[in-house]
């Protein structure tokens, strides 16, 4: 199906969120501008067609004429005209058709480099994107192992601490009952000594 101004008109591009591209307004006023030269264009080669076809059915054969010399006359003067005539629309005709033919190319061009374009910002995002996820889970593994390595060394340090508390209620609890037991052999030894016979009465 051939692309006509109309479907220049009403073609609609779905905008890109997040992404650098054309500006949506210069893409339209120069698409406007498109449309406007391709309707001249057309208009141009329709108006040259029309003008062929007029001269083509107004064209007449010769009348014959008894004299020779008139015959050579009306010959040499009718292809005269005929020649650059007939090459005028033709020419005018390939023209139009070039027109918009380049039209149609710079249209595709600017397409393609659009979409090109909208490839390239998406890989580029999804690069960053990907990049930038790395580094998150790169940062969030080395505080993960600092904080493991952190609280090991807590652990440690705990453990250590514990032990010396151990160590130091078993020294107590020796102690003490060293201490008790020598206060019970003293209260012994002072009971004993301490004992003195009953007079007599």
């Amino acid at each position: 199906m051939p692309l006509t101004p109309e479907d220049v008109v009403t073609k609609q591009f779905q905008h890109v969120r997040f992404k650098e591209g054309f500006d949506p307004d210069e893409v339209d006023d120069f698409l406007d501008e498109i449309v406007v030269e391709w309707r001249k264009t057309i208009a141009e080669n329709e108006e040259l067609k029309a003008k062929l076809a007029a001269y083509e059915s107004g064209e007449t054969p010769a009348p014959e004429a008894a004299a020779s010399t008139a015959e050579e006359e009306v010959v040499e003067e009718a292809p005269a005209p005929a020649e650059p005539v007939a090459e005028t629309p033709a020419a005018g005709a390939t023209a139009p058709a070039a027109a918009s033919a380049g039209i149609i190319e710079l249209a595709q061009r600017l397409h393609d480099e659009h979409v090109a374009e909208g490839k390239a910002q998406k890989e580029k995002l999804i690069s960053e994107a990907q990049a930038e996820a790395d580094a998150i889970l790169n940062e969030a593994r080395t505080k993960a192992k600092d904080e493991l390595t952190r609280l090991e060394s807590e652990r440690g340090t705990l453990e250590g601490r514990i032990s010396e508390l151990r160590q130091f209620e078993r020294d107590y609890r020796v102690q003490l009952r060293g201490f008790i037991e020598e206060k019970l052999r003293d209260l012994d030894v002072a009971g004993t000594s301490g004992s003195t016979p009953i007079p007599a009465s």
